[in-house]
């Protein structure tokens, strides 16, 4: 199946074989959460699984009853040692079903948990890393323990199910659990288990530095910790305040780490950053910062140690690979933007540019493990 082809028939068969067991019954009384809603708000969920972890925004404003319920099944520990039961490859991913703690019981995953929850369609749009409930056929009222993450958009199912969380950290996890090995009734045959849920608060967003003077700017430093060694990084906003801006954001939100210096050419520059490199996808909050930058040209020469932007033919393209001299470059002046140097640790730079390289390319992955912001004092 290609990544992007459309998956909603098999989607519409998922979620219909997971319950088409299930025994006719008298409607229970569905959840209501006790809780005020200011409880359930800014919350996150962690799920650790067997093939690493998920972090999901909780989204009470829109399913109040779901994200209760989900935190309350957490707080008990029904969850631990549940399994993702069945997926679509690149489409969603299934799990939470309680009968699912028992290997003996597989012929029955997907028939539990269920006919609990009252719909509450007002969350919306199912895109990629979406969580929803899982129902019974045609019948919106019976969400209950079960869910299902999108891996992509899945617009078929806007307005039919509950959406009650969104992936912020964790999309690789869940595209390699739709690659599982499925048998011939559609279950995956190896156990994915989920090890563990806990909720806790959302961490506050990392700051964006929009609203930061140009002399405050300026106090800022970034420490870029590679294989080679770490070197520093100080700003110019007086000539590049929205570059400036720009890579703090970036690197604040963790956007560069797991990137690599793709790029190397000796007496001239390493280059790195590209989100195409990233040994990661970008989570939802940090793909919101990434944009294109209006050009700053300016008097700064491009000079050994200089930090510069890359962009494309078009003088707007900049977004978030940038590079640095490794030697004298005024072929660059006045056409990339220049926007700060480095301070400290310039032979980490000379012995990233000394790395072997097929032309350009270097042969082994260069990686930017880390960048920090700090500010001098």
């Amino acid at each position: 199946m290609d990544y992007d082809q459309p998956v909603r028939t098999i989607l519409a068969v998922l979620l219909s074989f997971a319950v088409q067991s299930v025994p006719a019954q008298k409607p229970p009384e569905r959840f209501v959460a006790s809780q005020p809603l200011a409880e359930l708000q800014n919350k996150q969920a962690v799920l650790e699984t067997d093939k690493g972890p998920i972090v999901i925004d909780l989204l009470p404003e829109d399913a109040p009853n779901h994200v209760a319920y989900f935190m309350k099944l957490a707080a008990e520990g029904a969850y631990n040692g549940t399994t993702f039961h069945r997926v679509v490859k690149y489409g969603i991913i299934q799990g939470g079903d309680p009968l699912s703690k028992d290997p003996a019981k597989r012929s029955s995953y997907g028939t539990g948990g269920l006919n609990v929850l009252a719909a509450e369609p007002g969350a919306g749009k199912h895109t990629a890393g979406t969580v929803s409930s899982v129902i019974l056929p045609g019948r919106p009222d019976t969400g209950g323990a079960q869910f299902f993450i999108c891996v992509v958009d899945q617009p078929a199912l806007d307005g039919q199910y509950t959406a009650f969380g969104r992936v912020a950290e964790g999309m690789s996890v869940v595209r390699r659990i739709s690659e599982a090995e499925v048998d011939e009734s559609g279950r995956v045959i190896e156990r994915i288990e989920i090890k563990s849920v806990v909720i806790r608060d959302r961490p506050p967003e990392p700051p964006t530095f929009d609203d930061e003077a140009a002399e405050q700017l300026a106090a800022y430093r970034a420490v870029v910790e590679t294989p080679a060694g770490r070197f520093t990084l100080a700003f110019r906003p007086d000539k590049a305040p929205g570059h400036v801006r720009n890579f703090l954001s970036l690197a604040a939100a963790g956007a560069y780490d797991g990137t690599t210096f793709h790029r190397v050419v000796r007496r001239f520059v390493i280059q790195g950053g590209s989100m195409n490199f990233r040994r990661e996808p970008l989570n939802e909050m940090q793909q919101r910062r990434v944009r294109n930058l209006e050009p700053e040209f300016n008097d700064l020469p491009h000079r050994l140690g200089t930090l510069s932007m890359a962009r494309g033919d078009d003088p707007a393209s900049a977004s978030t690979s940038f590079f640095v001299c490794t030697g004298e470059a005024p072929s660059l002046d006045g056409k990339y933007t220049a926007f700060g140097e480095v301070v400290d640790g310039l032979p980490v730079v000379q012995a990233i540019e000394g790395a072997p390289v097929d032309g350009e390319a270097p042969r082994e992955r260069i990686e930017i493990i880390k960048v920090t912001v700090v500010k001098s004092t």
